[in-house]
């Protein structure tokens, strides 16, 4: 397999792995908008020449969308290789050009959420640590901030203070999402029709700028969902699986049925 380094140059023709649809799809519209903002800033789109998900997304942690303290690493914003390209050699091949171009930057070390144990949305640990990364930080519920120092003497990256114990003044259900995973050009408006529709409390707030997800309440910036000020999960729900959740909750013992 040979890899791909999407650019300015080249967006409009490249396929961006995650969203599978036509080039006017929302999705493939709001990740490809919100990638040429970050070029400028230094993020790498690098993917396997392949029509699927074989790709790593990294940019100098200070650009990093993530409530993060590491100056000096490169922060991996998102790392996925699935179906048919698992097990091929295709993920170490990715992340040794990713280290590659990282040491030839300069950088102290490369950081990336992740999590206790394999959970969606987020990079897997398992694999991670097998190629010699390390827990630097830990945030609840279950997030670890994993990072690869390139030299012994490099400082550990951390999470900033409000993402290690995550919550929200808002009530009912409040999400903080970015436009980062092109998921959420679809669900995101399903989620607040489906809200709107059965009367559910629901607030959406969308982080649309670097300061605004370095500040964000919780460790996850693509998708975090609160509920009464606590928080839920990271994963990007389908409008059923909200539905689902939000019954379950709205009948508990302090809450309207």
């Amino acid at each position: 397999m040979e890899l791909v380094r999407v650019t300015m140059e080249n967006i409009e023709k490249e396929h961006i792995c995650c969203a599978i649809s036509n080039d006017r799809d929302a999705q493939v519209m709001s990740k490809k908008a919100w990638l040429k903002e970050r070029f400028a800033e230094g993020l790498v789109f690098l993917k396997g020449d392949v029509r699927g998900k074989c790709f790593i997304e990294y940019l100098p942690a200070e650009s990093a969308w993530l409530p993060v303290e590491a100056d000096g690493y490169m922060a991996i914003d998102c790392f996925w290789v699935s179906g048919q390209f698992k097990g091929k050699g295709n993920s170490n091949l990715l992340l040794e050009e990713c280290i590659r171009d990282s040491k030839e930057k300069g950088k102290l070390g490369l950081c990336i959420l992740s999590s206790a144990k394999k959970l969606p949305f987020l990079s897997d640990p398992g694999y991670l640590k097998y190629k010699g990364f390390q827990t630097a930080d830990t945030a609840e519920p279950f997030f670890e901030l994993l990072y690869l120092p390139f030299t012994p003497e490099a400082a550990k990256p951390c999470f900033k203070p409000q993402a290690k114990h995550p919550q929200t003044d808002g009530s009912g259900f409040v999400l903080y999402y970015t436009n980062q995973c092109p998921f959420n050009a679809k669900y995101v408006p399903l989620i607040e029709e489906t809200a709107k529709g059965k009367g559910i409390p629901f607030q959406s707030i969308h982080l649309d700028s670097r300061e605004k997800a370095q500040n964000a309440p919780a460790a996850a910036t693509i998708s975090a969902l609160f509920y009464n000020g606590r928080f839920l999960t990271n994963e990007i729900l389908s409008p059923p699986k909200f539905e689902k959740l939000a019954e379950k909750l709205m009948k508990e013992p302090g809450d309207e049925a």
